[in-house]
């Protein structure tokens, strides 16, 4: 599969990092962005390479040569073959791929080159042949999501909506972002444009939203662009402390799993009105460090007023938006949220027959947990599961995790520690290694 780099952005933004280079030539740790880019592509199979390049895009050229160049860096060729195309006048930042229009007659992955990325690309492309769309977009929640485009979908991944960052939004939202990674059939390179400059989202993108040739493919996987000084410090940082890598969807990931009511939200009973709705104290910033620390934080949560119909699925929904929108506001963010929406026992006046049943899901069962497991390759040896009673620690210890109960009380379920808070686990178990008290029981 062909992969297009897009490398011709002036980077204002970043000119105080440096303003005499390209962006995607800017150094982390002695080594160019765009470098680690076609080091992470090389390694999983992908090295038919063409850059499109125009500000300053010699130095890039220079640089790479096509591809069989020695690295100054490594010291070893870059192993890739690359092909050029130099924009002379703007074009947009789509407008190159309709010069390039015959070579590109199979599906080909398209990038940015100022972002840092670790990402399972193989894992993706086939994820974009099981949906048979035009477009497949990689999308994953991130930090700022209240000044990012967002991504809407149905339940079977469809892109039904693009709210650009300018455009008004609902109250509350799902934090899914585009990541600007993309797989593309050449059918979307037929759309029929007036000029030759192409905006890439406005133009051909998100016309798409809604036809059902357009899925978006969430994902936990590093991704950060570096459009800011304050970012790139960031993903410095991250690259240093072993993030980037250890992201990659083919290694063993760790996940802190939280349950919903009563750990990340007050505890009212049966959440029925989204306005009960209230994040506890200090849970945004508890789950800011655990998305800072390499874990995961994903909710687990059990859902009958689903099965006894007091609340649908799309209700639901929109209180789990709240949810992610509260938490987006203050940098902090779930990477996936699973639920139980059934419930064992009958006679509600408004039951859905077929929720009413013994799962597999429901905790104290470990269902959730597995299924977490596998679509993110986690190693639940490695994992915490943190919740307010007795079905979530026996959930976690049922997946063979360790595990939190929060409660003030002395109450022993076997739990691998006890603490009052979210905020407490994660500053004494996360942040600072310390379990705070006794083992109460072996997991």
């Amino acid at each position: 599969m062909k992969v297009v780099i897009m490398a011709g952005g002036r980077g204002t933004r970043i000119s105080s990092i440096a303003s005499d280079i390209p962006k995607p030539m800017i150094k982390i740790d002695g080594k160019p962005v765009l470098e680690y880019e076609i080091e992470c592509l090389r390694s999983q199979g992908f090295r038919d390479i063409i850059l499109t390049v125009s500000h300053l895009g010699n130095i890039i050229m220079d640089y790479f040569g096509d591809g069989n160049k020695i690295s100054p860096v490594t010291g070893k060729s870059f192993g890739v073959h690359i092909e050029y195309f130099f924009e002379k006048e703007p074009l947009g930042n789509a407008g190159a791929l309709f010069k390039l229009k015959s070579k590109l007659t199979e599906p080909f992955l398209l990038l940015n080159a100022d972002a840092l990325f670790n990402v399972d690309f193989n894992r993706f492309v086939e994820f974009h042949k099981a949906c048979g769309g035009a477009v497949t977009l990689f999308t994953h929640p991130n930090s700022h999501p209240y000044d990012s485009g967002l991504i809407v979908s149905d339940d079977k991944n469809s892109v039904i909506s693009w709210l650009s960052k300018e455009e008004k939004r609902p109250k509350f939202y799902k934090n899914r972002v585009n990541a600007g990674i993309h797989v593309i059939s050449p059918e979307v390179l037929n759309t029929e444009i007036l000029g030759d400059k192409v905006d890439l989202d406005r133009q051909l993108l998100k016309p798409l939203a809604g036809t059902g040739k357009m899925f978006c493919y969430d994902s936990s996987e590093y991704v950060k662009d570096m459009g800011t000084p304050e970012r790139y410090m960031s993903v410095c940082r991250d690259l240093r402390e072993g993030k980037v890598q250890a992201r990659n969807l083919k290694n063993k990931q760790k996940a802190i799993f939280l349950d919903r009511d009563g750990t990340i939200n007050k505890y009212v009973g049966f959440l029925r009105d989204i306005k009960q709705f209230e994040l506890l104290p200090k849970v945004s910033e508890a789950i800011k460090m655990i998305n800072q620390s390499g874990y995961l934080a994903i909710v687990v949560t059990n859902q009958p007023v689903i099965a006894r119909g007091e609340v649908t699925f799309e209700e639901l929904e929109e209180i789990h938006n709240k949810m992610e929108t509260l938490l987006g506001e203050n940098g902090a963010y779930v990477d996936a949220i699973y639920f139980c929406p059934h419930h064992p026992d009958k006679g509600y006046l408004n039951e859905i027959p077929e929720l009413k049943c013994d799962c597999d899901c429901r905790k104290p069962h470990s269902g959730m947990l597995f299924q977490a497991a596998e679509e993110y390759n986690i190693d639940l040896s490695k994992s915490w599961m943190i919740g307010d009673s007795e079905n979530d620690i026996k959930a976690g210890k049922g997946a063979g995790c360790l595990t939190a109960l929060l409660s003030e009380e002395n109450k022993r379920y076997g739990q691998t520690t006890t603490v009052k808070s979210l905020f407490d686990f994660v500053r004494n178990v996360v942040v600072n290694g310390v379990l705070g008290c006794e083992n109460d029981g072996k997991n």
